[in-house]
């Protein structure tokens, strides 16, 4: 057994699986995504950043929510069976609608037009090695606190 959750996705090749979304599933995602985008929206109008400054905003959400999408795997798959709509709410809905990648790529290309191609080269690889960084503490955040609420060292 792996040491990392596996993430089930639905092959829609397969008509059997195909089956498995259905409105209720659809519907918390949309549900989660729009409370994931309008937290990133929230976050964003705090810090606007101009197109040649480090975009804060982008950053902070996009590892945030690494970090939070490596607690709840861990959470949902190794600790507490959760209910069949938890990850699709909370992982692709509030997570998905929150964390963008869309805006990472235009902020980068923002940076680079402003004359500023060394922020974006930064932001660029920060980003990255940050976002990764964070799914693997969140994990390991989450394995430690259900060993330590388990009485286990």
């Amino acid at each position: 057994m792996t040491d990392r959750p596996i993430d089930p996705d639905v092959d829609l090749h397969i008509p059997a699986q195909r089956a498995e979304l259905h409105w209720p599933v659809l519907a918390a995602i949309a549900a989660g995504g729009a409370l994931g985008a309008l937290a990133r929206f929230g976050l964003q109008s705090a810090l606007p950043s101009g197109p040649a400054d480090f975009p804060w905003a982008t950053f902070l959400v996009n590892v945030s929510g690494c970090l939070l999408i490596g607690v709840l795997m861990v959470v949902i798959t190794e600790v507490r069976p959760a209910h069949r709509l938890v990850r699709p709410f909370l992982g692709v809905g509030v997570l998905g609608g929150y964390t963008t990648f869309s805006t990472y790529a235009v902020d980068i290309q923002r940076a680079v037009a402003a004359g500023a191609p060394l922020t974006g080269l930064v932001y660029l690889a920060v980003t990255l090695v940050a976002a990764l960084a964070a799914v693997v503490a969140g994990m390991w955040l989450a394995r430690r606190i259900a060993r330590m609420l388990a009485g286990v060292r």
